[in-house]
């Protein structure tokens, strides 16, 4: 199973983000992106990859663990950025960045643990990818159309473990599928 450890936006986190990304698709050359579904919107804090069925069960009661120890935290979909030479299109964020990035060492920390995977990253910047080019479409001017794009804040309270299904069709443009797998309240009492 391929999974990942994510914080999910609430539905009006999303809708002013959708908002946001309509007016970037009538920007020139946004045809020429690859855009990602809303229902799919996520700030990844962890990914592990192939994860075995066996495995699965260890991971879930330690990413519990990591929740239990995380208390709830406000959160904004703020801002955006690129990155990989113009390959990545972002949404940015504010608020309680340290704990999410803690969310984050804890959820990286678990899937290790478990036997997972869960490679540690340097430096943990949230973002939520709504894009994708092929280097070829200058994203600047996207990036300068999120700089002031600033939304209603949320208190982030549950970690979220997620599988996501690979496009196997061959269809051109069609996006991997996102499944909540298990979910944990922060702060939750064990």
């Amino acid at each position: 199973m391929r999974l990942f450890a994510a914080v999910l936006p609430p539905p009006g986190a999303v809708a002013e983000l959708g908002r946001e990304v309509r007016a970037l698709r009538r920007l020139a050359g946004a045809d020429t992106l690859r855009w990602t579904q809303p229902d799919g919107w996520h700030f990844t804090l962890a990914f592990y990859g192939e994860v075995p069925e066996e495995t699965v069960p260890e991971l879930e009661r330690r990413l519990e663990r990591a929740a239990a120890r995380s208390t709830p935290f406000p959160l904004a979909l703020a801002g955006g950025g690129s990155f990989g030479r113009d390959r990545a299109l972002w949404a940015g964020a504010c608020g309680e960045l340290p704990a999410l990035g803690r969310l984050a060492e804890r959820a990286q920390a678990a899937g290790r643990r478990a036997g997972a995977g869960g490679e540690e990253h340097r430096h943990y910047r949230a973002h939520l990818t709504l894009a994708r080019g092929k280097g070829d479409t200058a994203l600047r001017p996207y990036v300068d159309a999120l700089a002031e794009f600033a939304g209603t804040a949320w208190t982030v309270g549950e970690l979220v473990l997620v599988r996501s299904h690979l496009p196997a069709s061959g269809v051109p443009g069609e996006q991997p599928r996102y499944a909540p797998v298990a979910r944990w309240a922060l702060g939750a009492a064990r």
